[in-house]
């Protein structure tokens, strides 16, 4: 089979094309013959930066394809199942980046029969980080479903990013009024199709004033991309309100005022996929796979997040597509 690795940490150049023999599932395992590998912001820094601890790793949290072969204690009827994986290269050698690769059992989730494999391939980084920050308020659901967000307002910083764009789609399918800003009316036009209701040029526009021009007691839930949002996410915060921070855009250091905070007795929250909690992973796979075999969430043009699409010998291009800002969902094509 062919699989692209990397033996060191650095550019793109590290990552290499190879063929070796396809892996076999070890006991509680299934395998999966790729279709499609998603990419992610984590996967470009995580080979820029984080030791290779197995001498050779295959990059790749996300993906979808189908069930060839399992291990013992796995039911052998999964034989034959399309799948979404979701970290599949975490604390493993193999990731989503090869013909076949094999991944804990409960890490290959059946893929609705409505959805596509672009859609799996998108759902493990970006749509399990924004469940969790849609359900880290303190009076809020702990899973998502149809009306959980009835009543309250969520603002998305950063609504053209792909964990932007998954978080309108899951608070809208969960009944809230939904607010994001972006920095184009080109980005604009994505948010919308996403399904934001109210959208906000912060190069333009004054974000405050119109957000609460449109929520006048404040925002339940920020879904934050950048720390240097935390003055203005203070500003449009309702009591009770929590900015969930999953990305350091534009800095490693947040500086939240005091006062003003606790007297509305807010909450700032840090979400990060690997460490969060079992429970809110597992809420989050169930939720978000309830969502796409409703046809509640998507990819593509038509819902905002244009795709991008590199055959397997090109993964070093996708992974620089992914650290150049690359709107939209990057795609590598495997079978």
């Amino acid at each position: 089979m062919r699989a692209v690795v990397y033996r060191e940490n650095g550019p793109s150049d590290v990552l290499q094309l190879i063929e070796r023999p396809a892996p076999e599932p070890d006991p509680g395992e299934v395998r999966v013959r790729m279709h499609l590998a998603g990419v992610n912001p984590t996967d470009w820094k995580g080979r820029a930066s984080r030791p290779v601890e197995f001498g050779e790793q295959v990059p790749g949290q996300d993906g979808a394809g189908v069930v060839d072969a399992v291990g013992v204690g796995v039911n052998p009827a999964r034989v034959g199942e399309r799948v979404w994986l979701w970290l599949a290269a975490h604390e493993r050698p193999g990731g989503a980046a090869a013909e076949y690769t094999t991944v804990p059992n409960e890490r290959a989730v059946t893929l609705p029969d409505n959805a596509s494999f672009e859609l799996g391939a998108d759902i493990g980084v970006p749509f399990l980080t924004a469940h969790r920050t849609l359900t880290v308020a303190e009076h809020g659901p702990a899973q998502l479903a149809p009306g959980a967000l009835t009543g309250r307002t969520v603002l998305v910083a950063g609504g053209a990013g792909a964990v932007g764009n998954a978080a309108i789609q899951l608070a809208g399918w969960a009944g809230a009024t939904v607010l994001t800003t972006v920095s184009s009316p080109e980005k604009a036009a994505l948010a919308a199709a996403a399904g934001a209701q109210h959208v906000i040029n912060y190069r333009t526009q004054n974000v405050v004033a119109e957000v609460r021009r449109i929520a006048a007691d404040g925002v339940n839930t920020v879904v934050e991309v950048s720390p240097a949002n935390a003055g203005l996410d203070a500003d449009v915060l309702a009591a009770d309100g929590v900015v969930a921070m999953y990305a350091g855009n534009e800095g490693d250091q947040v500086t939240v005022p005091l006062r003003s905070m606790m007297a509305i007795n807010a909450r700032w929250q840090y979400v990060l996929l690997y460490t969060m909690p079992d429970a809110a992973k597992a809420d989050a796979i169930s939720a978000v796979t309830a969502a796409a075999a409703a046809g509640a969430i998507d990819v593509g043009d038509a819902v905002g997040l244009p795709l991008h699409r590199f055959p397997l010998e090109q993964a070093a291009a996708a992974h620089d597509a992914v650290a150049g800002g690359a709107i939209g969902k990057v795609l590598i094509e495997i079978g």
